[in-house]
């Protein structure tokens, strides 16, 4: 059973950090791009990154958000930098068969084939 399993998330404070890990298991993600999406409340989920054999960012988090992987322990990470109150969100682990981390950010969601079931992140100001 392939599992995609999200941890540290948390409340920060506005300016704060928060490193994201994302766990894959049941099944090697090494030909897959991987990426985060997020979801505020009352809004609908957002791309934020995605990393391939390169990396993409949503507009909102480029300069501030680093996405990162480790091939060996099927695991994917999102260093978050800068935090403002407006990142507040349930952060999304995603998996699919892209050729392209762009490709990922483009689809806005569609064609994911595997996502985890989201951890909070909550920035205070």
């Amino acid at each position: 059973q392939v599992q995609l399993i999200e941890s540290g998330g948390g409340l920060v404070q506005a300016g704060g950090s928060l490193r994201l890990s994302c766990a894959a298991s049941g099944r090697t993600f090494v030909n897959y791009a991987m990426g985060w999406f997020r979801q505020a409340p009352g809004k609908d989920r957002d791309f934020v990154a995605a990393i391939s054999g390169s990396t993409h960012y949503s507009d909102s988090v480029k300069g501030r958000f680093t996405i990162s992987r480790d091939n060996a322990k099927n695991t994917v990470y999102l260093q978050m930098n800068s935090l403002k109150p407006e990142d507040t969100a349930v952060y999304y682990c995603a998996a699919a068969p892209f050729s392209s981390a762009q490709a990922m950010g483009v689809s806005r969601g569609s064609a994911i084939m595997y996502w985890g079931k989201g951890t909070l992140v909550t920035v205070s100001s």
